[in-house]
């Protein structure tokens, strides 16, 4: 059905496409790595062609200081005459794509290799190839259903709201009217914990995709916190400044709540997870203000952002996402950002194994030397106190934690439990929060016709979060967890 929609009209082609294609199908597979390794043939079945084969010759025609090099590409047995096939060709160093509608040989011409290093590469370990899994057709709808993932608009909106019901079987179910909680401030403490998620713009976007990776129902999150006069305040990794920054910020409830109602278009929908009684009473306000003035002002935390989603290493990635496309993702950033994937990967990285310095090809390479592989090195935990080049790097959730452990809320077992390597989910998943829903506020999900065990204080849809106030802490806990959808089932003690 798919290759003939090229040659039908458009009124009645956009709708099947529509059908068949979502924005999942932009990404793409790992076919193999094409190497120099006993002559050997790569061989797989296209999307279009279902008989492929590579193979890589090595060679210097241009006379240059490394060479280059060939691969040889045979496609045949299309399962229709209008179909084709786009690859894309990765190493550490370069990307570059192709694609074929011909039942023929074709080459990949790479003229000179970037360094001594790229060509070493190469010889040990050959050129990645990547299937853009969905044809030609496919991935250009998939790249129109992706788009306005990151629209601020009616669209957009509908378009994250779509996915998450696609893909992770979310509800969206509409609260009645008010939308906003006629809250009293006074029935908020120290340690309450915000549950914030967006759903349209580009941090809609963002957080509609981490969502889907990891399992988590809300994209942000916030504490709240009095100080020493009992003034509530607002402690957020990720709140944008006025040079366009974002930064970790102390913000007065008002200003935040304020911004909330009436400036933040991303359509933020928020819960409020008032703490356990038990635990309000534990909590450190002192300890917990002198961790967020120590804290202020700093980056968001960039560097760990993606490494408290994968644990493992194949029980993290929906399809086709697999530690090849992440390298290769990571490749094409370091081409085109490489301050960008510095602060993104390149010190975390480093971190995990024990150098300093290297970039991304050198990571890769390295790697390699130790008898490892890159996926491996993406399970190794992140520790809290590690210290980057601009300070201590903590995500939003990571930032909520942190503040946790300084008040004493993860007792004896602080020392023994990595808070960057916690999701949102996994936070919220914590046996922290209130249990009695009759000790919540009055006006706590007062005109909803559904009573929440949290407080949803602002959204047109109603908040869902799986696992919510459920799970014990333990040592080590949240750093070897699979996160595979639709289900994201989570072993015990992982």
């Amino acid at each position: 059905m798919a290759d003939v929609l090229p040659i039908l009209p458009v009124q009645v082609s956009w709708p099947i496409v529509n059908s068949l294609y979502s924005a999942v199908d932009l990404l793409p597979s790992f076919v193999g790595a094409v190497s120099i390794a006993n002559n050997s043939t790569l061989q797989w079945k296209g999307a279009c062609f279902y008989n492929n084969t590579a193979s890589l010759e090595l060679h210097n025609k241009t006379g240059s200081r490394f060479g280059g090099g060939t691969i040889h590409i045979k496609v045949s047995n299309a399962h229709s005459y209008s179909c084709m096939d786009l690859y894309i060709f990765a190493t550490p160093y370069r990307v570059t794509w192709d694609y074929y509608a011909l039942s023929r040989e074709h080459t990949v011409q790479i003229k000179e290799w970037e360094s001594q290093a790229e060509l070493e590469y190469v010889k040990r370990k050959g050129v990645s190839i990547f299937l853009m899994q969905a044809g030609t057709l496919g991935t250009l709808r998939a790249l129109w259903d992706v788009f306005p993932l990151f629209t601020n608009t009616a669209w957009g909106e509908n378009s994250n709201i779509g996915f998450l019901k696609k893909h992770m079987g979310a509800s969206f179910d509409q609260r009645p009217q008010p939308w906003v909680s006629n809250l009293t401030t006074e029935d908020i403490h120290s340690g309450d914990f915000l549950a914030i998620s967006k759903i349209r713009g580009r941090w809609g976007g963002f957080e509609t995709l981490e969502k889907w990776v990891s399992g988590t129902y809300a994209g942000h999150s916030a504490i709240c916190l009095r100080d020493a006069e009992g003034k509530l305040w607002v402690g957020e990794s990720g709140h944008e400044n006025d040079k366009g920054e974002d930064i970790i910020a102390m913000l007065p409830w008002e200003e935040w709540w304020e911004y909330e109602l009436t400036k933040d278009d991303s359509n933020p929908h928020i819960a409020l997870l008032p703490l356990h009684p038990d635990l309000r009473a534990k909590f450190n306000q002192t300890a917990a203000w002198e961790y967020a003035r120590s804290m202020a002002g700093k980056p968001y935390g960039f560097h760990n952002l993606i490494f408290s989603w994968i644990d493992t290493i194949d029980g993290n990635y929906p399809s086709p996402l697999d530690a090849h496309l992440v390298a290769s993702v990571m490749t094409v950033w370091n081409h085109l950002q490489p301050a960008y994937a510095a602060n993104m990967w390149n010190e975390a990285l480093n971190k995990r194994l024990g150098t300093q310095g290297l970039d991304l090809p050198d990571i890769l390479v390295e790697v390699e030397k130790r008898g490892s592989s890159f996926a491996k090195l993406l399970t190794i935990p992140e520790q809290d106190d590690w210290v980057y080049s601009d300070g201590k790097s903590t995500s939003c959730i990571a930032f909520v934690l942190e503040m946790y452990k300084e008040a004493g809320l993860f007792g004896p077992l602080a020392s023994s439990i990595q808070v960057t390597e916690f999701t949102i989910k996994d936070a919220y998943s914590l046996k922290f929060f209130e249990n009695n829903t009759n000790r919540l506020p009055k006006w706590c999900n007062a005109d909803d016709t559904v009573k929440l065990p949290f407080c949803q204080i602002l959204g047109k849809y109603r908040m869902e979060l799986p696992g919510y106030n459920t799970m014990d802490i333990y040592a080590h806990m949240n750093e070897k967890c699979p996160s595979m959808p639709p289900k994201y089932y989570r072993p015990q003690s992982c």
